[in-house]
């Protein structure tokens, strides 16, 4: 356990920011997996929806560092792919 007193402060400041990047991540997860569930239907306008919500909630989470921007442009490029393919089948 730590001893200082400014210690104790970064173990209160690191456990808060963990628990914050933790939501955040979740909220991307539950996203792209709303997404990926409505490409199964028939509904591409609702896709579409879902895919700019998706887009967005990676792109707030980018901004606040939570994750890389590298890996948030691999991730909504992945994403769009998706949609143009389940497009030009359909």
């Amino acid at each position: 356990m730590a001893n200082t007193k400014s210690a104790l402060k970064r173990i209160r400041q690191a456990e808060k920011r963990r628990q914050r990047n933790k939501q955040i991540k979740t909220r991307i997860k539950s996203t792209v997996r709303d997404y990926l569930n409505s490409l199964g239907e028939e509904d591409k306008e609702s896709a579409h929806q879902k895919l700019i919500s998706a887009i967005k909630t990676i792109d707030k989470a980018t901004s606040k560092g939570i994750i890389h921007k590298r890996t948030a442009a691999r991730k909504k490029s992945r994403l769009a792919k998706k949609l143009n393919k389940v497009q030009q089948v359909g």
